[in-house]
């Protein structure tokens, strides 16, 4: 089940190959991109601040 805020399937599919830190790519892999997306939609649908946001993102 996906979570309330996070990215569709579809939508990630087609966003992810745009998004930095992929492996091949010049400078660091990302850890995980489409968290990262996730967290980013969390703030921009709730409002808050980013030190409220939850656990289940990581640091």
């Amino acid at each position: 089940m996906r979570q309330r805020h996070a990215i569709s399937d579809d939508d990630w599919a087609r966003i992810q190959d745009f998004l930095p830190g992929q492996p091949g790519q010049h400078g660091k892999v990302a850890k995980d991109n489409r968290l990262f997306v996730d967290a980013v939609l969390w703030i921009a649908r709730t409002g808050a601040p980013w030190r409220d946001l939850p656990e289940r993102f990581g640091h």
